[in-house]
Parts: structure tokens; C-alpha cells; sequence
């Protein structure tokens, strides 16, 4: 079998002339190129200079003006100084645009501004009224009492009334009452010291006789030292000399008033009459009265405390 040959294609003639182009498109282009290419012998030509007015000069980039805070401050409805009180005007609101203003009305307070504190004027004093007079008391009272009342030597406080005192007859009573417990002490030991034969049991009843008989020493002191005060709205008792007390019971406060005596203040004509309270505390006992006066005194307390609207 024969190969199948390449085609060859066919010999162009290198003497030959090229082809004319024949389109109007084709005139314009070779034309334009003609145009564009130099002709032999002439320089090359130079490309104009650039613009140096279109070319952009270099220059130094200069930071932006500092904004001031309130032209990019958060908004806030109230800036306060660090001292109001110091400085009123600094704690106004920022004022910048689109800041939000405080709603005001009369009377509303102004921010950062501190009123001046409020003037404290003294507490008044309680308007209790005018005191009540002292009471008229009936002549019974002082009748065989002591002539005045034993006072401490420093001054104690000063009261808007008379002291009434309680009788002599009461000093009488309590020595016989402190003789006649010193003589049973005496009887009980010597009986145990003849029973038994123990001398030890003088060695108590000494002491309880000794400590007796001190006391019959400083009863009559004590007994001047007793005194009662009625006074326009309370009754005010002291005793003591060393160890002085005084209470004062208003006659509204009273809840029974009692009278007691005992064997030798009957034989002796002497009474001791007991106040009680709501308080304990407060009641007090006025002893060495003579019946007369404790039954006077009663009836007076009675009669005032109905008035004060007690429930006596």
C-alpha cells in the first residue's frame, strides 16, 4: 500500500507584490500606521514632559484639631463638680447640641446644688402648766412630832413645801423593842450554857447584842431624819442620814393606801402607814405616825388622788 503524503502547500513567489487591500477599513488603518511610524533619518521623538501643575505636591500630614469634649461627650443629664457646695456653677449640665436638659418645675431642686442645711432651733420645752399648790394639811399631822427635821450637812434639794415629821413616841417604841430582843438573845444563851455546859454559845449572843445595841444608839438620829412632804401634785418621803433616800409618788399613781401597827406601837399610840404603787419600787412606808395623823393623812390622800382621776 503507498502512505498518504502530506499536502505540501503551494510556493509563494518572493518577487511578487503584496497584496493591495481593497476595503475602505483597511485604507484607514494602513494610513494611520503609515502616520505613526517615523521617517528615516529623523530623531526619535521625545514624550512630553508631565504637567508639573496636574502632579499633586507632597506634603506634611497634619493631625486633626483637637474636638472639645463636649462636641463628642456621652450624653448625661447631670454633671456634678467634686465639691458642689465649692463650686454651684460647675455642676451645671453640659451644654452641647442634642444634650438632654433637666426637666424643671418651681420648686424642683437644682442639680449640684447643695441647700443651705435648715436652721435647728432649740427644742421647746414641755408646757406642763402651772404647778399645783401644796396641799392644806390638817393640824393633826404635827401634833407630838419632833420640832424639826434632821438635815444632812451638805444641802440637799431644795422643795417648795413643808416636812412633816413623824411622833416621839416612836423612838420609845423601837428601844423597848430592841431591849426585849437583846434580853431573849441573853436568856437563850445562858440557858444553853447551863443545859448543855458550852460556853461557846455567849460568843453569838454577844455579837447579836452588841450589833443591837448600836443600833439604839443611831435610832433616835434616825428617827428626826423621817420626814413626809405633801406637795400640789406628789408626796415626797426621805429617811437617812448617811445613806439618804427620797421618793416621790405622784398622788395619781396610788392603788392602796394601808395602815398597820403591831402589839407595842398600839400600847404606844403609833401607826405606819403604807403607799403602794403599779411600781414596786415606788411604794413607800412612813412609819412612827400617831393613829390620829395616819388616819388623817389617809383620808387626805384619798381625797386628792379622787381628783387626779385615780382609781383608788
Amino acid at each position: 500500500m503507498s502512505e498518504n503524503p502530506t499536502p505540501t502547500p503551494p510556493e509563494q513567489n518572493p518577487s511578487s507584490e503584496p497584496i493591495a487591500p481593497t476595503s475602505r477599513r483597511e485604507l484607514r488603518a494602513e494610513g494611520a500606521a503609515a502616520a505613526a511610524q517615523p521617517a528615516p533619518g529623523s530623531p526619535a521623538p521625545v514624550p512630553p514632559a508631565p504637567d508639573a501643575a496636574a502632579q499633586p505636591e507632597a506634603t506634611t500630614p497634619v493631625p486633626p484639631a483637637p474636638v472639645p469634649p463636649a462636641a463628642y461627650a456621652p450624653e448625661q443629664k447631670y454633671a456634678f463638680p467634686a465639691d458642689p457646695s465649692a463650686n454651684p456653677q460647675a455642676a451645671q449640665p453640659a451644654a452641647y447640641p442634642g444634650a438632654q436638659q433637666p426637666v424643671t418645675y418651681p420648686g424642683a431642686p437644682q442639680p449640684g446644688i447643695v441647700p443651705p442645711p435648715a436652721a435647728q432651733s432649740a427644742p421647746a420645752e414641755p408646757d406642763f402648766g402651772p404647778a399645783n399648790p401644796p396641799l392644806a394639811t390638817p393640824p393633826v399631822l404635827d401634833e407630838g412630832t419632833f420640832d424639826r427635821i434632821r438635815e444632812p450637812h451638805r444641802q440637799g434639794l431644795a422643795l417648795d413645801g413643808t416636812w412633816h415629821q413623824i411622833s416621839k413616841k416612836y423612838v420609845i417604841s423601837q428601844v423597848v423593842q430592841y431591849v426585849f430582843w437583846i434580853a431573849v438573845v441573853l436568856i437563850g444563851a445562858a440557858v444553853v450554857t447551863t443545859a448543855l455546859g458550852e460556853p461557846w454559845a455567849w460568843i453569838p449572843a454577844g455579837v447579836i447584842s452588841l450589833a443591837n445595841l448600836v443600833s439604839l444608839i443611831f435610832i433616835p438620829r434616825q428617827a428626826k431624819a423621817l420626814g413626809y412632804m405633801l406637795r400640789g401634785d406628789d408626796i415626797v418621803f426621805r429617811k437617812g442620814i448617811v445613806w439618804q433616800r427620797m421618793v416621790a409618788v405622784p398622788y395619781g399613781r396610788m392603788q392602796l393606801i394601808d395602815i398597820t401597827h403591831g402589839p407595842l406601837d398600839r400600847v404606844f399610840g403609833v401607826s405606819k402607814l403604807k403607799m403602794v404603787t403599779a411600781a414596786a419600787s415606788t411604794g413607800i412606808e412612813i412609819p412612827g405616825l400617831t393613829t390620829a395623823g395616819a388616819e388623817a393623812l389617809r383620808d387626805t390622800l384619798i381625797e386628792v388622788a379622787e381628783t387626779r382621776r385615780t382609781g383608788l
